[in-house]
């Protein structure tokens, strides 16, 4: 079975208030659909990372947030992780206040994780930065996972099963 790495973008998006702005209404649809057509067919794992972030702001969405989580494995934080982050960021592909992007892409990587699943476009989606974090990545003889949105993940099978229905 493929390894799943839940980022918290997409936890956010899977739990927040329906949006009027008309591409994150899309976002959190496509997320929606991901989780419920697409989640069985993977091991969905996350970090102390998702965790401490998905528990800051609104108390309400905070529950909804960590329950989402509820029975994920959880990776630590690890030194190696924290390593292979301060590595990502040395790079300066990842600007610092990108930290917390980096220790999911090192807590992912170092998992061995297939996927790393996320709405973060800016960082952690994005071909440029990617490119560049591979390299890095395979100093230290770890493949990163394919970073994707749930948009990317949805697979064939979940038009099939939505046609079907």
């Amino acid at each position: 079975m493929e390894i799943v790495y839940i980022e918290t973008t997409v936890v956010s998006l899977l739990v927040s208030n329906p949006s009027q702005d008309l591409l994150v209404a899309v976002q959190q649809q496509a997320t929606r659909d991901r989780w419920r057509l697409r989640r069985p067919a993977f091991l969905c794992i996350t970090s102390d990372e998702t965790r401490r972030e998905a528990a800051r702001g609104d108390a309400e969405q905070v529950r909804l947030r960590l329950a989402a989580l509820v029975g994920m494995p959880v990776l630590a934080i690890t030194p190696e992780v924290e390593n292979l982050a301060a590595e990502f960021l040395r790079t300066r592909a990842l600007p610092p206040v990108a930290r917390s992007d980096a220790i999911h892409l090192a807590a992912a990587t170092t998992a061995r994780a297939d996927y790393l699943l996320t709405w973060n476009c800016r960082h952690l989606a994005n071909a440029q930065i990617l490119r560049r974090l591979e390299r890095e990545a395979a100093r230290f003889e770890w493949p990163l996972p394919t970073v994707c949105t749930p948009l990317e993940l949805m697979g064939e099978s979940t038009y099939e099963t939505e046609s079907s229905s």
